[in-house]
């Protein structure tokens, strides 16, 4: 090994190369609405930015969200993000933020007519799925969904019970 290569100025190794890419596109998930999947069916998703206060950021990285009540709506031709539970920050202190206030998304404007004029079509509607941290930069996966009727629900409870016996019998085999 020369010189050169031990004091890293000449060519990277391979694992720091490894550990630069996987810090670009790192994801810290904090939040997932998993009623989602099971109430809607996804049709389309797209990531969307998030305008937060600062307290509001110190709250979700420490995991103190909840998306169940939540779903996004176009207002005065933005998308606006309701109904979403961003627990207060406690040393905050008076500088703190309303929990439920409805809060700015951020996505470019081709992907906000493509989107939401898709949205506003009868039956379909926008739920966020994840909340997630990416570079830093706190994000939503926004869903297009349509609601699922009681019998496909069943239907989809009779497919997971036939896998599971059919799993059960192979490891018994």
């Amino acid at each position: 090994m020369s010189k050169k290569d031990r004091s890293g100025k000449k060519g990277a190794g391979a694992s720091e190369k490894a550990s630069v890419s996987s810090r670009e596109g790192a994801i810290k998930p904090v939040a997932e609405n998993r009623k989602a999947r099971h109430k809607f069916q996804v049709i389309d998703s797209l990531e969307c930015g998030m305008v937060l206060l600062g307290s509001e950021v110190k709250s979700l990285r420490a995991g103190n969200v909840s998306l169940d009540e939540a779903y996004a709506k176009l207002r005065n031709g933005e998308l606006w993000l309701l109904g979403c539970h961003i627990a207060e920050y406690p040393e905050a202190g008076p500088f703190n933020h309303v929990p439920t206030r409805p809060r700015k998304l951020l996505l470019h404007r081709r992907e906000l007519q493509r989107f939401a004029t898709r949205a506003e079509e009868k039956g379909f509607t926008l739920v966020p799925l994840k909340i997630y941290f990416r570079r830093g930069f706190a994000k939503v996966l926004l869903g297009l969904c349509r609601g699922l009727k009681t019998h496909d629900k069943r239907e989809a409870m009779k497919r997971r019970e036939t896998e599971k016996q059919i799993r059960s019998a192979m490891y018994r085999r």
